[in-house]
């Protein structure tokens, strides 16, 4: 299946000051895949290590002589690693010691070999006693598969084009079709396998057994890596459709545990979002720049990091789902919401994402998000109906001095109302690359 970030592997590949890289992201969002068909595609030869099986690789990194490890790597694989010519792939890396440290080595001894690796950030993230090569490497983040890649991997290249070229003629034309698809995705989500099990069987039941399994490989790693603060992980995880189920989605300690305070649950809430399982959005207390000035760390809203997943824990019935417009009011627009950072996500990256709320009011505006080319207020509706004072109230009375536009993401057809545009909510991931250079 494509990926989007497949060219950015490219420009790593042609920029002669390359350093190693890390692909960094959630387990099973398909890092292992597209490392080997970047190997296979674009080098001469490819030296795959899987540093969780192949018992090799534990001795492999028995200390940081890099030009003994690919010595070593030639033996074993009996082949010759040619500088330019191969690819050099370390896969679950955090399963050896010393081998993120290795990379720095890599970077200062060998740095014209192509040296990638990937790995559960559930591991990398706490990895004790080994320090990270700050300034020696390159890091790319992937998430669950967009939108747009959903529609590549569907065979419906038509759409995508119309969606890149942003056409909103062709949109509209093609509007009934583009909010089935869109259906779709919010049911089967962005992870790959059941993706491309959608695809090829169009099995609800088996997608659904899929995010399952999915989801108890989550449960494991948790139980594996944090066997003190499991069972706190847990009860937050566990917790977090209903959290997204309330009409204000700011996330309520108490709502976890009854009386449950910030210092109970708030490292368990770190674990997660550096394992890349959830994205914490905070609030923003100001539009002036930089936000993360402004950020407020005591109140924040949490999602899953694929609306699929999310479905799934949900337990939200896969008929109602891909039938009729359930899918984008249950739990109060909470899978749409989701359905927006997601794409926000894999366009823009985690950071600058906010939501901002005023003090004792009712006026929130679901992501705020920071570009250099613009900061980008952006409301979320999940139906036709887009009635609505905050994002109005927002632009033209409490900052009508900042010269602020407005974006308001719906199933309504594209529309410029000047100091507001709604577009329709497939078109949210091309609407938003715009501003990926930006970034």
């Amino acid at each position: 299946m494509k990926r989007l970030v497949y060219s950015k592997l490219i420009s790593w590949k042609n920029n002669t000051k390359h350093k190693p890289l890390i692909i960094l992201g959630a387990r099973q969002v398909g890092k292992t895949y597209i490392l080997k068909e970047f190997g296979t595609k674009e080098f001469e030869s490819m030296v795959y290590v899987n540093c969780h099986r192949d018992t090799f690789a534990k001795q492999l990194f028995r200390d940081l002589n890099v030009v003994r490890i690919t010595k070593e790597l030639e033996r074993y694989f009996d082949t010759t690693i040619v500088p330019g010519k191969t690819l050099v792939v370390f896969d679950e890396i955090q399963e050896v010691e010393n081998g993120i440290a290795s990379l720095k080595y890599f970077c200062e001894d060998m740095h014209s070999l192509h040296v990638a690796v990937a790995g559960s950030l559930l591991g990398i993230s706490i990895r004790e006693n080994e320090s990270y090569p700050v300034g020696k490497v390159q890091t790319l983040h992937m998430f669950p598969m967009s939108f747009i890649e959903f529609l590549m991997a569907r065979g419906k290249n038509g759409m995508v084009e119309t969606l890149t070229e942003l056409n909103w003629d062709m949109m509209s034309a093609q509007h009934e079709p583009l909010i089935e698809l869109m259906r779709e995705y919010f049911f089967v989500g962005g992870m790959p396998e059941a993706v491309a099990d959608y695809c090829e069987n169009q099995n609800p039941t088996t997608v659904r057994q899929i995010q399952s399994e999915i989801l108890d490989a989550y449960q494991r790693d948790i139980a594996k890596h944090t066997k003190n603060m499991a069972q706190r992980i847990r009860m937050v995880w566990d917790n977090i459709p209903a959290q997204l189920a309330r009409e204000n989605k700011k996330f309520i300690f108490g709502a976890v545990r009854k009386g449950g305070r910030a210092a109970d649950f708030e490292l368990a809430l770190q674990w997660l979002a550096e394992a890349g399982i959830i994205t914490q959005v905070s609030r923003a207390k100001s539009v002036a720049l930089p936000l993360k000035f402004y950020a407020d760390p005591s109140a924040f809203k949490v999602y899953m990091l694929d609306c699929g997943l999310l479905a799934c824990m949900a337990g939200a019935n896969p008929n109602d789902m891909l039938l009729g417009t359930n899918a984008f009011v249950e739990f109060k627009g909470a899978f749409t919401e989701n359905y927006i950072l997601q794409q926000l996500c894999s366009t823009l990256g985690r950071d600058n994402i906010y939501y901002f709320a005023k003090d004792n009011s009712t006026q929130e505006i679901d992501f705020l998000v920071q570009t250099q080319a613009r900061t980008l207020p952006i409301e979320v509706k999940a139906t036709v109906n887009v009635k609505s004072k905050s994002l109005s109230t927002f632009i033209n009375n409490d900052h009508a001095d900042q010269g602020l536009k407005g974006l308001r993401c719906s199933l309504l057809p594209y529309a410029d109302q000047d100091w507001m545009e709604n577009i329709p909510l497939y078109a949210a991931e091309t609407y938003f690359q715009q501003y990926a250079e930006y970034v």
